[in-house]
């Protein structure tokens, strides 16, 4: 089985192709010769998910998947939630959406977050949503050199590590990308079964 998946974010497609089962093939925007970034303009990753993988669905007719993922702060609110790439800026740096963020969190005690993140399914036109957390906290100053985005300052719930100091496997055993892969998998597994 044969799916887009409506990224141009290379971490990503990094982290979720291990993730996939053989028989299922994960086609980039690339690889599909679509060359365009798709917008979020949305106020939920629930709704720009599912914005992403419908603009490759009507483009294509092609089965397909988007996800979106939001970093949320319990002492902000729930900030930057779905305007986490952007929460400094347009530019979309991962320094300075950090900065931001430890300058938010500047003298909180409560430093609990968690990674959530929404994988929009579009297999023959009808929809599907899975959905993956990770709890953990953020920590005072960066550390590690992998990942990408918040990663340096998050500790998952059950390490001792951020998310920077981890590699792939070792993060995937934690990651709210992996746990919403591991449900769309089972589901394209009996989804296959019952076509």
């Amino acid at each position: 089985m044969k799916l887009i998946f409506a990224t141009n974010n290379q971490h990503k497609i990094e982290e979720l192709r291990p993730l996939l089962s053989g028989d299922i093939q994960l086609i980039t925007l690339k690889e599909a010769g679509i060359d365009t970034d798709i917008p979020e303009p949305f106020d939920t990753l629930e709704e720009n998910a599912l914005g992403k993988s419908r603009a490759i669905y009507d483009m294509t007719g092609a089965n397909c998947f988007s996800e979106d993922t939001g970093l949320e702060v319990e002492a902000l609110n729930g900030e930057p939630g779905v305007k986490s790439a952007r929460y400094a800026g347009e530019s979309r740096s991962f320094d300075a959406n950090i900065e931001k963020l430890l300058i938010n969190l500047a003298g909180q005690n409560n430093r609990k977050a968690r990674f959530r993140t929404v994988i929009s399914l579009l297999i023959d036109g009808k929809e599907t949503q899975f959905e993956g957390i990770c709890n953990g906290q953020i920590i005072m100053e960066k550390r590690g050199e992998r990942g990408f985005g918040y990663d340096p300052v998050f500790i998952p719930e059950g390490d001792l590590r951020t998310f920077a100091e981890m590699n792939l496997a070792e993060k995937s055993k934690y990651s709210h990308r992996a746990r919403a892969t591991e449900k769309l998998v089972a589901f394209l597994n009996s989804y296959k079964l019952n076509h």
